[in-house]
């Protein structure tokens, strides 16, 4: 084979510090991601079956690797199984005060809006807190342990929830009652 030369490219040079805007970038969007999941808590929602599916597998994701963290983080095993534990009974009582019926031929849930919007408002404030005071975003790449409680909270609050509303949206049935 023939060697293959290569030529050298004018190369741009990376700046050496991030760019001033990005400290308030990120907060403005983790703010969008949780506006549009507080707005999904209030009325009555379609029935998204493949969305939840998705839910499922991002959350089961996302607890595998809030397990690896607590390998890391000093004392974090028991912030984590209180909170998960905490979650799971959390989404099991969600779904208890959840509602699924049919509107106009498409199944739909109204969802307890008070349980998953005061868990999400727990964790965007200790986030909100270690930003402020704990050093902006050199704290995070540095999870504490009650952070990682509250976010295994808010997984197993998710996967309790969607499990819940997949066994309550088959029991509904798959076509709406004749009128």
């Amino acid at each position: 084979m023939a060697a293959i030369a290569f030529r050298e490219c004018p190369a741009m040079p990376l700046p050496a510090t991030p760019t001033p805007w990005i400290p308030y970038l990120l907060p403005l969007l983790l703010g969008w991601v949780y506006y549009r999941r507080i707005r999904r808590s209030f009325g009555p929602q379609p029935w998204q079956p493949r969305r939840t599916l998705l839910r499922l597998v991002m959350l089961v994701l996302v607890g595998a690797m809030l397990g690896v963290a607590a390998t890391v983080v000093p004392q974090s095993g028991p912030a984590l199984v209180g909170g998960a534990a905490a979650g799971l009974l959390l989404g099991w009582i969600g779904v208890r005060h959840t509602h699924a019926e049919w509107r106009g031929g498409v199944r739909t849930y109204i969802p307890n809006p008070w349980i998953g919007g005061v868990l999400t408002l727990v964790l965007l404030g200790r986030l909100a807190w270690r930003y402020l005071h704990a050093g902006g975003l050199q704290a995070a790449g540095q999870p504490s342990a009650l952070t990682l409680g509250l976010a295994a909270a808010l997984v197993a609050y998710g996967l309790a929830y969607s499990i819940g509303l997949l066994r309550r949206m088959a029991a509904l049935g798959a076509h709406p009652p004749a009128a």
